[in-house]
């Protein structure tokens, strides 16, 4: 079973627990994918017939052997196209994530690869996400979230989340980006918001951008 549907759905749950250690749960999924329950209910039964996922009625779903490759396979498309697009056409990196689901699908294998190598094989994409090897190797960097950095903690930005383009275009306007150096300076009480020093000053964050922003440990 290797259809589109399939490929977004197992990358899907490679990316829920790419960060962090919880497996996926139906529910999740569906809001992740932006589909109702019982669509992703019927789906991931036919995943788990095909081989690429392990799940139990109300539990959680992981992915096979199988289905981590088939993962990692699109992670790495997806990946290389966003960094194409970068570095080649212009584009923001709050403009690529719908651009590289349509071009992820439509490439060859043999042109995905001609562009990482005119690209130099990059290993991080513009939001500093790893870019799975040809053959599924991930090194991912030691990273701390924001949000549950210490305080004084000084770090270069590693990665930020891509899920929300008005949050990327807000950081960009604060100077926080990749190998951008933070330092937390404190928590404000009530609000939960972070401030951080950055190369243009301070900045407060709120606990959402705090909880997409990972700082080298």
């Amino acid at each position: 079973m290797q259809s589109t549907a399939a490929e977004d759905y197992v990358k899907a749950i490679y990316h829920h627990t790419e960060w962090q250690p919880e497996p996926v749960t139906p529910s999740q999924l569906a809001a992740r994918l932006g589909l109702a329950n019982s669509t992703v209910t019927e789906m991931v039964k036919k995943l788990a017939a095909a081989g690429l996922v392990h799940h139990r009625p109300y539990g959680a779903i992981e992915l096979t052997r199988e289905g981590a490759a088939l993962a990692l396979r699109q992670v790495r498309r997806h990946r290389v196209v966003e960094t194409w697009l970068v570095e080649r056409h212009g584009y923001e990196w709050d403009e690529v994530h719908d651009e590289a689901e349509i071009l992820e699908h439509a490439m060859s294998d043999r042109l995905l690869d001609s562009i990482a190598r005119s690209l130099g094989d990059p290993v991080r994409d513009p939001h500093g996400d790893p870019i799975p090897t040809v053959d599924g190797t991930v090194v991912r960097p030691d990273a701390v979230l924001l949000a549950a950095a210490e305080l004084g903690h000084a770090g270069t930005v590693v990665r930020i989340a891509d899920d929300d383009p008005a949050m990327l275009r807000f950081l960009a306007e604060e100077g926080v980006a990749l190998d951008a150096t933070l330092t937390v300076l404190g928590q404000k009480p009530y609000s939960g918001s972070i401030q951080v020093e950055t190369a243009r000053g301070t900045v407060d964050l709120g606990p959402e951008v705090a909880r997409s922003i990972w700082l080298s440990a």
